[in-house]
């Protein structure tokens, strides 16, 4: 068992609370604890994952876990962090994308046993309340004035061109009955969430004391940014989802391979179940060693096995290993194509190929080589290999060069990669 407050604490975690009250709430018994998911995609995100991992902190603490699935909130979109309206999405893809994150939940909270994490959807219990129930018995207990006052929705009035609608406004009310629905029904006394969702916290704390006369808490973990401020998970090839079908196990590795030095410890402790002084000493590692890139690889590696397993974090080092080494034709067809959807790529026919190209030809205008000039001396200077073989000057690439899924990977020193697709 661990304290969970002090275990977000010294991992930089927690952000605010909504009490100094709450940590001897938590140590006077088991507590139930929420945080919300919102379906906007059939999946979610490493930015998304901070909500996941403070409720497996809270479940190793012993406490119970609750994922609200906002399959009802869904519907109205929340204005937290957004500029503009959102895109309202249709009921069956809200249904879709609710059903489909529930698998996501399983690699990191147990579901089983006494303190078995359990998953509920709002649309459950929101659609059954009629919007005349909902203005006279909820309505009512909220202020406009508080409500303007908001982050979320006082942003959004300051730009008189972006403005917000009653909907979006209204979505605070929603958040709120879902903290009531959930203290009435599972004793949950608890909502976790990110930084910018304090307010909605608050607000439904503020109706749970009105209309129970209940005490309830809430939590929330910084938006976790990169040392340049930029979001997590963002990059210049999209966004890194938590599931195989949108972001490869490979990718997915590669990512938390390329951390910068400046961010490696501190995600190892934000993403991460790994204690203290493991982490203490990867932080060792890397500033006596950085060439090692220990705690990189560490950081890749538990991330990638709590995300996908053990079979595809084995699959994902030997692709890494593999195109680092230059060892490309000992993959499969898979793993090929997983390393070339990373890269920079260019086609090239396959009759073309059946007559062969010259090297410096078939370099020329790839991401190897701007032009001729540049092309020959790369290949002159020995710095080119084809499928992970070094080439020289006279060499033709042909049909024979064609790996498994059909492309040719070509490399030039030791970081330029470009995977050359077969156009048949």
């Amino acid at each position: 068992m661990t304290n969970f407050l002090d275990e977000l604490s010294w991992r930089g975690l927690l952000h605010q609370t909504t009490s100094p009250e709450l940590a001897a709430h938590l140590a006077s018994g088991v507590r139930a604890a929420y945080c919300g998911f919102d379906p906007t995609s059939d999946s979610l995100t490493i930015g998304n994952f901070m909500g996941i991992k403070m409720l497996a902190h809270l479940q190793r603490a012993g406490h119970r876990p609750i994922v609200v699935s906002g399959g009802g909130t869904g519907l109205i979109g929340d204005p937290s962090g957004k500029s503009a309206e959102r895109q309202l999405q249709t009921r069956e893809m809200v249904e879709h994308n609710a059903r489909s994150q529930q698998r996501i939940f399983s690699r990191f909270l147990d579901f089983s046993g006494p303190r078995a994490a359990k998953i509920v959807n709002n649309v459950d219990w929101l659609s059954g309340v009629s919007y005349l129930d909902m203005l006279r018995d909820i309505g009512k207990h909220f202020s406009v004035n508080q409500m303007i006052a908001r982050d979320s929705v006082a942003s959004r009035l300051e730009g008189r061109e972006q403005g917000i609608s009653y909907t979006e406004f209204s979505y605070m009310i929603l958040q709120a009955y879902d903290f009531l629905h959930l203290y009435r029904k599972e004793g949950c006394t608890v909502q976790l969430g990110g930084s910018d969702q304090f307010g909605n916290i608050v607000s439904g704390i503020d109706l749970i004391r009105r209309l129970e006369q209940g005490e309830s808490f809430g939590a929330t973990c910084h938006l976790v940014t990169t040392s340049d401020g930029q979001k997590i998970g963002k990059t210049e090839k999209g966004a890194i989802w938590l599931t195989a079908d949108r972001t490869s196990p490979y990718r997915f590795y590669q990512y938390w391979l390329n951390t910068t030095d400046a961010d490696a410890v501190k995600f190892l402790k934000w993403f991460t179940f790994l204690d203290s002084d493991t982490i203490q000493s990867l932080a060792q590692s890397l500033a006596h060693d950085p060439a090692k890139r220990e705690a990189q690889r560490t950081l890749a590696a538990e991330m990638t096995r709590m995300t996908h397993g053990d079979t595809e974090l084995a699959r994902a080092i030997a692709t890494s290993e593999a195109i680092f080494s230059g060892d490309v034709k000992s993959l499969d067809a898979a793993q090929i194509a997983e390393i070339a959807a990373d890269l920079p790529s260019s086609g090239v026919s396959a009759g073309a190929l059946s007559a062969g190209v010259g090297i410096v030809d078939f370099i020329t205008g790839t991401t190897c080589a701007a032009s001729k000039r540049e092309a020959r001396e790369f290949v002159q200077n020995g710095a080119v290999s084809v499928n992970g073989e070094k080439v020289g000057p006279d060499f033709v690439v042909k049909s024979e060069h064609v790996l498994p899924g059909g492309v040719i990977i070509v490399r030039r020193g030791k970081k330029a990669y470009h995977a050359v697709r077969v156009e048949r």
